[in-house]
């Protein structure tokens, strides 16, 4: 394994204050420019506005060349990072909990794009737009971060063992 920039125990302490400090200059960026990826693809699909969907983009490609990045600071953290490509996509995910292949991943993936692609579309906005109306005060919002917290528990609770054994037996 080739050693990175920083020492491993230097990283481990590095890499998560540089990624609080990006985020919370992202969540900055997101307050003030109205951010919504739902939003940016409604938009272009129903009005052909790209102001939003290029927010969108840029955030995507951003995220990308940043782990590309960080994975030259910590490269033992992203030694996996391009499984799909070394060993195919149907190959078990390396360091995923459940197991599952690649193909159960996508599909969860995508099943679980779609519905918060609905509840977006519902609500008025993505999760990270519901994030920044929460620092503005929108109680409207708050009631949905918390709504998504408490989903996000009992779904690690009480659905995902359940989700997990179904997906191995037909995937």
């Amino acid at each position: 394994m080739a050693a990175g920039w920083l020492p491993k125990e230097t990283a481990v302490i590095a890499v998560p204050l540089v990624t609080l400090a990006i985020g919370a200059i992202i969540g900055w960026f997101a307050q003030r420019s109205g951010f919504c990826s739902v939003g940016g693809i409604r938009d272009f699909i129903m009005l052909r506005h790209t102001r939003l969907l290029s927010g969108f983009l840029a955030m995507v490609g951003g995220a990308f060349i940043a782990y590309l990045a960080l994975s030259l600071v910590t490269p033992a953290a992203f030694e996996h990072f391009f499984w799909a490509a070394k060993s195919g996509l149907l190959a078990p995910v390396p360091g995923a909990p459940a197991g599952l292949s690649g193909g159960a991943y996508v599909l969860l993936a995508v099943l679980g794009g779609i519905g918060v692609g609905i509840i977006g579309v519902l609500i008025g906005g993505c999760p990270m737009r519901q994030l920044a109306m929460t620092s503005e005060g929108n109680l409207k919002s708050l009631s949905f971060v918390v709504g998504m917290a408490i989903g996000a528990v009992v779904y690690t609770m009480y659905i995902s063992g359940f989700v997990v054994s179904l997906l191995k037996g037909f995937i």
